[in-house]
């Protein structure tokens, strides 16, 4: 039941039914109501005419019994008549039925008719009677008392009276009638609620199948136009609605995909809050900072983000105002941007917009150190290069010999000044990308002995035993700029014995590690310690600045190097350990043959 209630079929169905149906219950009792009526008019009227007649007939002077005879014949078979003469002398019965004698009886005795006799007026009742087709059964009678005028002065009375059993059969039949009608307006409403749903229910329930479809993303859902009605033109509403939502969904999309290649693309990390603090958007640098976060701190706190941000979100929520700050967080600086977001009137979130300035304050580091660096490397040449000139200007010179001593230190100090702005300049020009490698073929295993057998003297002078040992095959080429590469082994080589003792050994090995050749340089020095190991290929790094300057060192080499290496697409790295020795390696890539 609840599912015809549902549905516009069963509610039209249903309504229909219950109009007609209420039609029908008036109509009925109305007419019920003027057939009983009708008919009651029509019997009177009946009685009336058929008792005017019968008068006629007994005041037409015939003898008695032919009148009994004509009135016999003129009655219908379902009136009965009785004649009385005086007040009910004598009487005479026609049609009385199976109980005539007791119903003669109660009509004569009914006092109502008694005026009959006394005046000219007609009597007209309805009394319950004996059947006269039934035993024992009572039966709705309508009697009519009629005085029979001779001319002389009242005659007697015709009593006809008349079952009222024929106004029940009609009612009876009129009933079902209607009962019929009914039937067939049920049937009638029912098909034509049917009818209607394929003319009006069909569309709309295709229309709420594409409703469905729309609900589902199925933007390309369409419903045929069938009629031109108003669910017609509700069909060709629905069909452009459908348009108009794809459309709008794709431009949604569009600028959904573009700020979301925006925020991905961007090197800064953008997080979206909700008004409680959550996290509603972030793009992968801010998961990675969240990340990194939760990993050193967070996970320990519980805190989803890190306190200083919270600080400031909870500032710009409650005021409504934009905060800016440069924060220092595990290690690393950062500058924070936090803007209220708003919804109309009212604020519904914040975005925070993190800004990395780790590397600009390595970058302000080491532009400070580079400026002491050089400030402390270029004191000591230029006091001496003054003090010296100053001594010879002054004519402070003893002897011819002094002033030769005071030149040749005025030499070496400018020949240092003129190497380390010479290494300055290299490096500058390779850290800016503007290094040229004049590339060539180069059979490494002779090109590597050549480069080493230069330092073999210079070794030999210093007590040291310097060796070369390569595992390569001979074929083994690489496309490499030999004059660049020179200066990274001389650089290394010239290290190692520089910071080997006496009786000590510098060794260069040479292997095939993959598809590159691995260049070894290991001496039995002092070694590196750790805290200084990580800085050795950084500008300036010297392990012990007093004995490298003596031993003319700029602190430059091993960085103009390792610039070099990764020119050639290489890697350049260290191992050392202190009291033992270091060794320094480099990657070259061998060229497929």
């Amino acid at each position: 039941m609840n599912r015809i209630w549902n549905s516009i079929v069963g509610k039209l169905w249903i309504t229909i039914l219950l109009l007609v149906s209420f039609v029908l219950f008036i109509v009925t009792i109305l007419l019920l109501e003027f057939l009983g009526n009708y008919h009651s008019e029509q019997v009177e009227e009946t009685l009336n005419q058929e008792a005017a007649v019968i008068a006629q007939i007994f005041n037409g002077h015939y003898e008695f019994e032919n009148s009994l005879a004509i009135v016999d014949d003129m009655l219908g078979a379902e009136t009965n008549v009785i004649i009385a003469e005086k007040p009910f002398e004598s009487t005479f019965f026609l049609h009385d039925g199976l109980n005539g004698e007791r119903v003669r009886e109660a009509i004569l005795q009914e006092e109502g008719f008694q005026k009959v006799f006394q005046t000219d007026q007609t009597v007209m009742k309805e009394m319950l009677l004996p059947s006269a087709s039934k035993e024992d059964v009572l039966e709705p009678y309508i009697v009519l008392a009629s005085p029979i005028d001779t001319g002389e002065a009242l005659h007697g009375t015709v009593f006809i009276y008349q079952s009222l059993e024929v106004m029940d059969r009609t009612s009876e039949r009129t009933t079902n009638i209607v009962f019929l009608s009914a039937f067939l307006a049920f049937l009638l409403t029912t098909f034509f609620a049917f009818f209607l749903s394929t003319r009006i229910t069909l569309p709309l329930r295709k229309l709420r199948e594409g409703a469905f479809e729309l609900a589902k993303g199925n933007f390309d859902t369409k419903v045929k136009a069938s009629s031109r009605d108003e669910i017609g033109q509700l069909a060709i509403a629905f069909n452009q609605m459908g348009l108009q939502l794809k459309h709008h969904v794709e431009v949604i999309n569009q600028e959904k995909e573009q700020l979301s290649s925006i925020l991905t693309s961007m090197a800064d990390a953008v997080i979206t809050f909700n008004q409680d603090r959550t996290i509603l958007l972030s793009n992968p640098p801010a998961e990675k900072f969240l990340q990194q976060w939760r990993l050193g701190t967070g996970e320990q706190t519980g805190e989803p983000l890190p306190p200083e941000i919270g600080h400031m979100l909870d500032h710009v929520l409650s005021f409504e105002e934009e905060v800016e700050e440069e924060l220092e967080m595990g290690g690393n600086y950062y500058a924070v941007s936090i803007s209220p977001l708003y919804s109309k009137a009212s604020i519904r979130g914040a975005v925070a917009v993190l800004y990395n300035l780790t590397e600009q304050h390595k970058l302000e580091k080491l532009r400070e150190d580079f400026i002491a660096n050089v400030s402390h490397e270029l004191r000591t040449p230029i006091a001496m290069l003054q003090g010296y000139s100053e001594a010879i200007l002054d004519d402070m010179v003893a002897s011819e010999e002094e002033r030769h001593e005071m030149m040749r230190i005025i030499y070496d100090e400018s020949q240092r000044m003129g190497r380390l702005v010479t290494d300055l300049l290299n490096l500058a020009r390779m850290e800016s990308g503007h290094m040229r490698l004049y590339k060539e073929d180069v059979q490494l295993n002779g090109s590597l002995e050549r480069m080493t057998t230069k330092f073999y003297q210079s070794a030999k002078e210093e007590g040291i035993e310097l060796s070369f040992d390569s595992h390569l095959t001979d074929w083994a080429i690489a496309e490499i700029d030999e004059d660049r590469v020179e200066q990274v082994i001389t650089n290394l080589i010239d290290n190692a014995i520089r910071h080997t003792p006496e009786d000590g050994k510098v060794k260069v090995e040479v292997e095939q590690e993959g598809d590159y050749a691995k260049v070894s340089i290991r001496d039995t020095g002092p070694g590196i310690s750790g805290k200084d190991l990580e800085f050795v290929f950084e500008r300036f790094y010297k392990a012990d600045k007093a004995r490298t300057r003596g031993k003319g060192g700029t602190g430059l080499g091993l960085a103009i190097a390792a610039n070099i290496v990764q020119a050639h697409g290489g890697k350049i790295s260290v191992e050392s350990e202190e009291g033992v020795g270091s060794t320094f390696y480099f990657l070259l890539p061998l060229k497929n043959m």
